[in-house]
């Protein structure tokens, strides 16, 4: 295995920075990330678009002619339908808007197979009517093969149609249906027997004073009625909270959902304005939770120390060492006088249990939390050594210490001296239930980068490395932060 050779104290000027997507994601209303041939692509206004090589440094150079604005993207067999809207949104002071969809065989512009095909609209409004055909979102529907497509903006209503998925075309004698108001650049989903509608609610294209946020309904069939979780019908202005303005970005909008793996989701928005970016409108992608039913943005770990805890028994992942007694002036509790003032006693440091510790590798366990220094995880980030589209990789640290958890060549895990190895940076994922996993990057031994085995819990005290499984708790893990 090739070494990533890293200097911890390197991270420090890059951690409010590194949970966002890193190179240059500037872009608006971007669309769905599709994969094509080992890359991911996002499209925006204006012809804008995005690529990345791993899901985590984004660069522009995605093409898609017709300007435009807010388009969607989606993989159907072995082509790519682009849908966007052609004008509209107030663009240009009117309403009178134009959807139109267009195909290509590969999203990589340096293909001998990239073409896009002519456009062919689909509908269209007048400006005149309560309708703006703008901000498109597709929803092949996994159950029936049907393809369907919402849009519309404030300016009147969210109106769904029906396409034809081998050609594109508005589905002939088909009839659009009002399915919401009070939102924009809407999109579909799928999942569990429910339909979803995600819409952008509030104000947009005001930098750092957009309010921008997305809301859901969902129902059991496409057409609707697209309810909220108490009982509001988006077509009465109804919507629950998917994500609002935090980690220093505001507006979030223009909502995408990626499937990376069983129980591993990811949501893509673009945020009107990130703080720490000039205010400039960013791609984002964050963890995709599924709450009672309900999409949710989960986070990414940040930086910081934590107890590391199974979610098979509750026990904290620690180092193998020997437990050390704190002393303790002891009263009985029969014996106590509650007019003797109470002595706050401090926490055991790691001054007091190191030096016990053995030299070289230290085994790793899991035992019954007690806040003490070898339970104690110092996590970090490092976007510098790589990312995927889940975020970047982390090394963990027991705090204070050089001593850094480890895959080792026997599927099992210890702490020893960071030196930098593959199998020293882990990937720190959090699930749809809220949980994380945690895989290593590399296997001592192993041919290639693991992408198959996590941090699992085969007894409540037995950390080891074994096959993710999303439907077992052994695969499972929760941070508490100290």
């Amino acid at each position: 295995m090739k070494k990533i050779l890293l200097l911890s104290s390197i991270l420090i000027s890059t951690v409010a920075i590194c949970q966002a997507q890193t190179g240059a994601p500037y872009i608006h209303d971007p669309s769905t990330i599709a994969e094509c041939e080992g890359k991911y692509y996002t499209f925006g206004t204006g012809g804008s678009g995005l690529i990345s090589e791993d899901g985590w440094t984004w660069h522009s150079g995605a093409v898609r002619p017709g300007g435009g604005a807010a388009p969607d993207v989606l993989k159907i067999g072995d082509r790519y339908l682009c849908i966007y809207g052609a004008t509209g949104g107030g663009l240009g002071g009117g309403h009178n808007g134009r959807i139109l969809t267009m195909w290509n065989k590969t999203l990589d512009p340096k293909s001998p197979d990239f073409k896009w095909s002519d456009p062919i609209e689909v509908c269209y409004s007048d400006g005149m009517e309560d309708q703006d055909a703008i901000d498109p979102g597709l929803l092949l529907d996994p159950t029936t093969g049907r393809l369907w497509a919402s849009y519309g903006t404030y300016f009147g209503t969210i109106r769904l149609i029906e396409l034809d998925p081998k050609t594109g075309e508005r589905m002939k004698g088909n009839k659009e249906k009002d399915i919401a108001i009070d939102c924009e650049a809407t999109d579909l989903l799928y999942r569990d027997g429910w339909y979803y509608l995600l819409g952008t609610h509030g104000t947009c294209c005001d930098g750092v004073n957009s309010t921008y946020n997305i809301v859901v309904g969902r129902s059991r069939s496409v057409e609707g009625p697209y309810m909220d979780n108490v009982g509001r019908d988006m077509f009465h202005g109804g919507g629950r909270m998917v994500i609002a303005a935090g980690d220093r970005k505001t507006g979030p909008g223009h909502f995408g959902r990626t499937i990376i793996d069983d129980g591993v989701e990811v949501m893509s928005c673009h945020f009107e304005a990130d703080f720490d970016r000039s205010g400039r409108s960013v791609l984002g992608i964050l963890p995709l939770l599924w709450r009672n039913g309900w999409p949710v943005a989960g986070e990414r770990l940040k930086e910081g120390t934590f107890a590391i805890l199974s979610e098979r028994r509750g026990y904290s992942l620690e180092l193998g060492v020997d437990f050390v007694r704190m002393e303790q002036e002891r009263q009985r509790f029969w014996q106590i006088d509650p007019d003797e003032p109470v002595k706050s006693i401090p926490n055991q440091k790691l001054e007091d249990v190191i030096g016990g510790w053995q030299e070289g590798e230290i085994a790793v366990r899991c035992s019954d939390y007690m806040f003490r220094p070898w339970q104690h995880w110092n996590i970090k980030p490092v976007p510098q050594a790589a990312g995927r589209l889940t975020g970047p990789l982390y090394e963990i640290f027991i705090d204070g210490t050089n001593r850094a958890l480890t895959a080792t060549a026997d599927l099992q895990v210890s702490a020893k001296a960071f030196e930098g190895q593959d199998s020293q940076l882990w990937w720190i994922e959090q699930l749809t239930d809220g949980t994380y996993r945690i895989m290593p990057f590399a296997i001592p031994g192993q041919k290639d980068f693991n992408q198959k085995y996590c941090l699992y819990s085969a007894g409540d005290s037995t950390p080891t490395l074994a096959p993710y499984d999303f439907n077992s708790d052994n695969s499972k893990w929760n941070f508490k932060k100290q």
